[in-house]
C-alpha cells in the first residue's frame, strides 16, 4: 500500500505517520508538507518524519500531479487549521483549505486514488440548539476556517467519483500531546496554562460546549478511512467523528485539568459576552460504520498525557501563547522576517511567480 499524507508536519501529521506505520510496517508512506511548522518540536525523540519513506517539500497548491502515481490513498490534513489564523489571513485560507482540496482530489481520482480522505470539522455546526447536531442537520459555519471546510465537503459530494472513495471525516476539536503541539487548542492551552502559572483562564463564561477528540483517535479515524468501501456508507461520506462521552461544557474541561495538576487556580470571565461557537455533536453514524475503531482516549488520560508530555521537554513558559506552540505567532514571526508574503507562500515562490507574470 502507498499513502500520501499532506500537512504532515503539523500537530495530527506525526500521530498519523506513526499510526499508519505501526498499523501497516510495509507500506509506503510519503509526506508533503510545506514545512513552517517543522521546528516547533516538543519532543527528544527525534523528527517524527523518520517513520516515513520520503518527505517532499512544496506548498499544497502546487502539488505536482506526478506524486500521486501509484498512490493508493491519500490522508489530506494540509490546512489553515484554526479560526484565528482563518481570520488574519482568510484569502489564502479559502484557497488552501477549499480550493487546492478540491484540485488534489480531483487529481487524485485522475490517477486512480482508491481512498481518499478530508479532515473535516464539527466547527461546521458553528452556533447549534436543541441537541447534538446529525450529519443531515443543517450548517452554520461562522468563521473562514469552518466555512472552508463546508465548501471542500461540498464539492467533493458533487464530484460523483466512479472509483474513488471520499471519506470527509468531521472531527471533533482535537487535543493531546505530539512531536509537534499546538497550545491554541481549548484542552491543550488548559493543561500548558495549569503548568506554566497555575492558573487556567478561560476567556468565555464556560458555557460553550465542545465536542472533543485526542489525536491518537483521530489516526485511528484515518486509518479506518483508508480502508472504507463505499458499501459502508456510500461513494462519498460525511461523518462526525468523536464520541458522545466527549460533549463538553468549557469549564467543565478546565475543572478536569485542576483536578489533575493540584494547585490550579481556575478562572472564568462570567461577565464575557456568549460564545457563538457553541456545539454538541451525535457520533451515531461513526459508531455503527466505525465499530472497530471507536474513541479509547479518556478525558483524565488525555490530560495526563498532555502534562507528562510537556513536562518531560520542561514546560513552563507562562507566556506561551507569544511562542512557537501558536500556529499563527509562527505565520506572523514568518512574515515578519521575510520568509513568506501575505498570501502565505514562500517567498522565493512568490518572488518566481512575479518574474513569470511579467514574463509572459
Amino acid at each position: 500500500m502507498k499513502i500520501l499524507i499532506t500537512g504532515n508536519m503539523g500537530y495530527v501529521g506525526p500521530i498519523v505517520a506513526r499510526h499508519l506505520r505501526a498499523r501497516w510496517p510495509e507500506a509506503t508512506l510519503i509526506g508533503y508538507d510545506l514545512a513552517f511548522f517543522a521546528d516547533c518540536l516538543s519532543s527528544q525523540d527525534g523528527l517524527p518524519e523518520a517513520v516515513l519513506d520520503t518527505q517532499h517539500f512544496g506548498d499544497v497548491r502546487d502539488l505536482p500531479p506526478a506524486l500521486l502515481e501509484g498512490v493508493d490513498a491519500v490522508v489530506h490534513l494540509a490546512a489553515i487549521s484554526n479560526d484565528p489564523m482563518g481570520v488574519r489571513y482568510e484569502g489564502p485560507t479559502n484557497e488552501i483549505n477549499a480550493r487546492a482540496s478540491i484540485r488534489l482530489a480531483a487529481l487524485a481520482h485522475q490517477a486512480g486514488v482508491r481512498n481518499f480522505v478530508f479532515a473535516s470539522s464539527c466547527s461546521i455546526y458553528g452556533f447549534a440548539e436543541g441537541g447534538p447536531r446529525k450529519e443531515s442537520d443543517a450548517l452554520n459555519p461562522l468563521t473562514a476556517y469552518a466555512r472552508s471546510k463546508v465548501a471542500t465537503e461540498e464539492s467533493l459530494h458533487a464530484m460523483q467519483p466512479q472509483a474513488m472513495t471520499i471519506t470527509c471525516l468531521r472531527f471533533a476539536t482535537a487535543c493531546g500531546i505530539s512531536p509537534r503541539i499546538r497550545l491554541d487548542l481549548v484542552l491543550n492551552d488548559f493543561v500548558a496554562g495549569a503548568l506554566a502559572s497555575k492558573e487556567i483562564t478561560v476567556l468565555s463564561d464556560g458555557s460553550p460546549w465542545r465536542p472533543l477528540i485526542e489525536v491518537r483517535d483521530m489516526a485511528r479515524a484515518i486509518e479506518w478511512a483508508i480502508t472504507r468501501t463505499p458499501d459502508r456508507g456510500g461513494r462519498v461520506l460525511s461523518v462526525n467523528v468523536g464520541s458522545d462521552g466527549w460533549n463538553l461544557q468549557v469549564r467543565d474541561l478546565a475543572q478536569a485539568v485542576a483536578q489533575e495538576i493540584p494547585g490550579t487556580r481556575v478562572s472564568i470571565n462570567q461577565e464575557a459576552p456568549p460564545d457563538k461557537r457553541s456545539y454538541r455533536v451525535d457520533f451515531g453514524l461513526y459508531r455503527e460504520l466505525a465499530p472497530q475503531h471507536q474513541p479509547r482516549i479518556g478525558l483524565q488520560e488525555a490530560i495526563r498525557g498532555l502534562r507528562d508530555g510537556l513536562s518531560a521537554i520542561g514546560f513552563a513558559d507562562t507566556s506561551f501563547r507569544e511562542g512557537r506552540f501558536m500556529r499563527l505567532k509562527v505565520l506572523d514571526a514568518l512574515r515578519q522576517r521575510g520568509a513568506i508574503d501575505g498570501n502565505l507562500r514562500r517567498a522565493l515562490v512568490a518572488a518566481d511567480r512575479a518574474t513569470e507574470a511579467a514574463a509572459a
